[in-house]
């Protein structure tokens, strides 16, 4: 593990300073520890004298695409949510001077759970709390569709454009700046989607809605969303898309490793769609859009994190030990997505 002056992204000085000065309670100095597991925007746990513990974010220390890691968004989003019924850490400080450690960055709470990254947590815990899993996850995204953009001051993010051309646009562009093995493949799928985008709903959308961005209890309740990055608005049916896509089933190998549903007792992709569209009340027929979208757009954001962590500017957290896995298994999705999207399985 790296000293705290070796921590990419964090002048120590400068920012125990700040944060003394802005974050009520805080009893210096402080120690900065990288929390391993994000893949975009750098966490850092941040233990002061008291024993109190904190999380502050930050976006990479360079590589950083245009109208990404953009932390005056993510606070937004988290702040707009703190009274809601999604569960979030609470927000508590938000610095926009670049200057302090060479990029904006904001504290929040740090909740101590389970975070659900990868089959190995799935089996930390008990085949029961598996079970509840599924109806948990659903029941928070279904409160966070529920919410109205204006109702929670995010008024000035809904775009009379629609969600999933926006999101072509934006992640087309991105992966050819941040470049790809298998462009060819992207462009060919981005142009099947963008002919078949289906009528579109209007709400607030997570966009990285999935275990691995979660704390959760013991017993598989959900004590917090993290990871508001990609948060915008856009149609509900996105968020369960892309949960979908990423939940692998005994014996699959979606989701890039990073699913915790392949342990015995988790529910299968089936029984989450059934629990989502009988809570919610909503159309589901074109799901199967939605996870070929996620798919896509998915091989897009890896790309973009593995041009990253080849440029040196994400921290070193034994990411680049199964980045080419990684990339392998996304570009098998992305043809599975190809290949029914041309037979006309899609849209």
């Amino acid at each position: 593990m790296r000293t705290e002056s070796e921590l990419a992204g964090i002048d120590q000085g400068r920012v125990s300073e700040w944060l003394a000065d802005h974050v009520p309670g805080l009893v210096g100095p402080v120690e900065f520890t990288l929390v391993a597991g994000g893949r975009s925007n750098l966490t850092y746990r941040v233990t002061d004298a008291a024993g109190q513990v904190y999380a502050l974010r930050r976006p990479p220390t360079g590589g950083v695409l245009s109208t990404a890691h953009d932390m005056g968004r993510e606070w937004g989003f988290l702040s707009a949510m703190a009274p809601t019924e999604v569960p979030v850490p609470q927000p508590l400080a938000y610095c926009g001077d670049a200057e302090v450690t060479g990029a904006q960055f904001y504290v929040m709470a740090f909740v101590d759970g389970l975070v659900l990254a990868d089959a190995e947590a799935g089996l930390k815990l008990a085949p029961a709390a598996r079970a509840a899993v599924g109806p948990n996850l659903i029941d928070v995204l279904v409160r966070l569709h529920a919410l109205d953009p204006g109702e929670v001051g995010l008024a000035d993010i809904v775009r009379s454009t629609g969600y999933v051309e926006r999101q072509l646009r934006r992640w087309h562009k991105q992966v050819h700046l941040s470049g790809a093995i298998d462009l060819a493949l992207l462009d060919e799928v981005h142009d099947l989607l963008a002919a078949r985008v289906p009528a579109q709903t209007n709400g607030i959308v997570h966009g990285d809605y999935r275990p691995g961005n979660m704390a959760f209890d013991p017993d598989g309740q959900v004590l917090a969303v993290f990871d508001w990055e990609l948060a915008t608005s856009g149609d509900p049916l996105a968020d369960l898309g892309y949960l979908v896509s990423t939940w692998a089933e005994s014996g699959e190998e979606l989701g890039f490793g990073l699913s915790p549903s392949t342990a015995p007792g988790f529910p299968s992709r089936a029984e989450l769609v059934a629990g989502y569209a009988r809570s919610s009340g909503r159309d589901v027929s074109n799901l199967p859009y939605f996870v070929a979208f996620n798919r896509w757009r998915s091989a897009c954001i890896l790309a973009g994190v593995n041009a990253r962590y080849q440029a040196g500017v994400m921290a070193d957290d034994g990411y680049q030990a199964v980045a080419r896995t990684r990339a392998e298994q996304s570009s098998q999705l992305v043809a599975i997505a190809r290949d029914a999207l041309r037979a006309g399985e899609i849209g």
